[in-house]
Protein backbone atom coordinates (compact mmCIF):
# COMPACT_ATOMS: atom_id res chain seq x y z
CA UNK A 1 0.00 0.00 0.00
CA UNK A 2 2.82 2.38 0.61
CA UNK A 3 0.60 5.80 1.45
CA UNK A 4 -2.99 5.67 2.61
CA UNK A 5 -5.00 6.68 -0.22
CA UNK A 6 -6.57 9.83 2.08
CA UNK A 7 -3.54 11.06 2.84
CA UNK A 8 -1.54 10.55 -0.54
CA UNK A 9 -4.77 12.77 -1.83
CA UNK A 10 -4.51 15.36 0.87
CA UNK A 11 -0.82 15.69 0.28
CA UNK A 12 -1.65 16.37 -3.14
CA UNK A 13 -4.20 19.15 -2.33
CA UNK A 14 -2.11 20.38 -0.20
CA UNK A 15 0.95 20.32 -2.78
CA UNK A 16 3.44 19.04 -0.49
CA UNK A 17 7.04 18.06 -1.37
CA UNK A 18 7.47 14.47 0.13
CA UNK A 19 9.31 11.48 0.36
CA UNK A 20 8.87 7.64 1.39
CA UNK A 21 11.63 6.32 3.58
CA UNK A 22 10.97 2.46 3.29
CA UNK A 23 12.22 0.19 5.68
CA UNK A 24 11.62 -3.17 7.22
CA UNK A 25 8.16 -4.23 8.37
CA UNK A 26 8.25 -2.93 12.48
CA UNK A 27 5.27 -2.29 14.51
CA UNK A 28 6.20 0.64 16.91
CA UNK A 29 7.88 4.14 16.29
CA UNK A 30 10.91 2.75 17.98
CA UNK A 31 11.41 -0.04 16.16
CA UNK A 32 10.66 2.13 12.99
CA UNK A 33 13.28 4.73 13.72
CA UNK A 34 15.32 2.08 14.12
CA UNK A 35 15.40 0.40 10.62
CA UNK A 36 14.57 3.42 8.93
CA UNK A 37 18.08 4.86 11.01
CA UNK A 38 16.40 8.07 11.85
CA UNK A 39 16.09 9.09 15.74
CA UNK A 40 13.31 8.72 17.39
CA UNK A 41 12.31 11.97 18.00
CA UNK A 42 11.81 13.07 14.55
CA UNK A 43 9.16 10.91 13.95
CA UNK A 44 5.69 12.27 14.86
CA UNK A 45 2.54 10.14 15.73
CA UNK A 46 -0.43 10.44 16.69
CA UNK A 47 -2.65 9.62 19.71
CA UNK A 48 -6.41 9.76 19.24
CA UNK A 49 -8.21 10.84 21.97
CA UNK A 50 -11.99 11.57 22.68
CA UNK A 51 -14.70 13.46 24.74
CA UNK A 52 -18.30 14.30 24.50
CA UNK A 53 -17.39 16.90 21.57
CA UNK A 54 -15.63 14.12 19.66
CA UNK A 55 -12.69 12.68 18.57
CA UNK A 56 -9.43 14.84 18.47
CA UNK A 57 -5.65 13.82 17.21
CA UNK A 58 -2.49 14.56 19.45
CA UNK A 59 0.57 14.96 17.73
CA UNK A 60 3.50 14.07 19.68
CA UNK A 61 7.00 12.98 19.16
CA UNK A 62 7.43 9.09 18.89
CA UNK A 63 9.83 9.09 21.72
CA UNK A 64 7.17 10.73 23.94
CA UNK A 65 3.99 9.56 25.51
CA UNK A 66 0.38 11.81 25.30
CA UNK A 67 0.28 14.30 28.71
CA UNK A 68 -3.33 13.91 28.53
CA UNK A 69 -3.67 16.03 31.20
CA UNK A 70 -2.07 19.18 29.36
CA UNK A 71 -3.98 18.78 26.06
CA UNK A 72 -7.37 18.76 28.47
CA UNK A 73 -6.10 21.96 30.18
CA UNK A 74 -5.04 23.37 27.06
CA UNK A 75 -8.44 22.44 25.29
CA UNK A 76 -10.58 23.10 28.31
CA UNK A 77 -11.74 19.32 27.50
CA UNK A 78 -12.00 16.40 29.49
CA UNK A 79 -10.34 13.77 26.87
CA UNK A 80 -9.43 10.35 27.15
CA UNK A 81 -7.97 7.37 24.35
CA UNK A 82 -10.30 6.80 21.90
CA UNK A 83 -11.15 2.56 21.26
CA UNK A 84 -9.16 1.00 19.03
CA UNK A 85 -12.08 -0.15 17.42
CA UNK A 86 -13.21 3.55 16.86
CA UNK A 87 -9.54 4.09 15.76
CA UNK A 88 -9.65 1.78 13.23
CA UNK A 89 -13.13 2.88 11.74
CA UNK A 90 -11.33 6.06 11.25
CA UNK A 91 -8.26 5.38 9.14
CA UNK A 92 -10.05 2.59 7.43
CA UNK A 93 -7.41 2.96 4.50
CA UNK A 94 -4.72 2.14 6.77
CA UNK A 95 -3.20 -0.92 8.50
CA UNK A 96 -4.29 -1.32 12.34
CA UNK A 97 -1.78 0.93 14.56
CA UNK A 98 0.18 2.38 10.93
CA UNK A 99 -1.87 5.91 10.71
CA UNK A 100 -0.70 8.98 9.92
CA UNK A 101 -0.52 12.53 12.21
CA UNK A 102 -1.88 14.43 9.83
CA UNK A 103 -5.78 14.91 11.45
CA UNK A 104 -6.68 17.18 9.15
CA UNK A 105 -6.68 14.53 6.09
CA UNK A 106 -9.38 12.64 8.20
CA UNK A 107 -11.30 15.46 9.19
CA UNK A 108 -10.05 15.85 12.60
CA UNK A 109 -9.32 18.60 15.23
CA UNK A 110 -5.23 18.72 15.75
CA UNK A 111 -3.13 19.47 18.79
CA UNK A 112 0.25 19.66 18.38
CA UNK A 113 3.13 19.25 20.66
CA UNK A 114 5.45 22.51 20.11
CA UNK A 115 8.71 20.33 19.83
CA UNK A 116 7.86 19.41 16.42
CA UNK A 117 7.71 22.68 14.81
CA UNK A 118 11.58 23.34 14.93
CA UNK A 119 12.89 19.94 13.62
CA UNK A 120 14.28 20.41 10.20
CA UNK A 121 12.98 17.03 8.76
CA UNK A 122 9.72 15.20 10.21
CA UNK A 123 8.95 11.32 9.19
CA UNK A 124 5.50 10.25 10.31
CA UNK A 125 3.66 6.81 9.64
CA UNK A 126 2.39 6.25 6.01
CA UNK A 127 -0.63 4.11 6.66
CA UNK A 128 1.14 0.67 6.55
CA UNK A 129 4.09 -1.07 8.41
CA UNK A 130 6.97 -0.30 6.05
CA UNK A 131 7.07 3.20 5.12
CA UNK A 132 7.79 6.44 6.66
CA UNK A 133 6.64 9.88 4.84
CA UNK A 134 9.52 12.17 5.49
CA UNK A 135 8.96 15.85 4.79
CA UNK A 136 10.62 19.35 5.76
CA UNK A 137 10.12 20.94 8.55
CA UNK A 138 8.51 23.52 6.91
CA UNK A 139 6.26 21.45 4.73
CA UNK A 140 4.79 19.65 8.29
CA UNK A 141 4.18 23.06 10.00
CA UNK A 142 2.56 23.85 6.65
CA UNK A 143 0.68 21.00 7.02
CA UNK A 144 -0.11 21.32 10.65
CA UNK A 145 -2.27 25.12 10.07
CA UNK A 146 -4.41 25.41 11.98
CA UNK A 147 -3.46 23.08 15.12
CA UNK A 148 -3.54 23.83 18.36
CA UNK A 149 -0.32 23.51 19.98
CA UNK A 150 1.06 22.87 23.45
CA UNK A 151 3.87 20.52 25.66
CA UNK A 152 1.57 17.80 24.47
CA UNK A 153 4.13 15.08 25.34
CA UNK A 154 6.53 13.40 27.59
CA UNK A 155 9.11 11.15 27.69
CA UNK A 156 9.31 7.29 29.05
Amino acid sequence: MAVAKTLQDWLEQQDAAYELAPHPKTYSSRDSATAAHIREDHIAKAVILKDEQGLLMAVIPANQWIKLHAVNEALNRNLEMAAETEVDQLFSDCEPGAFPPIGQAYGLEVALDESLTTLANVYFEAGDHEHLVHISGEGFNQLMRGARQGHFGHYH
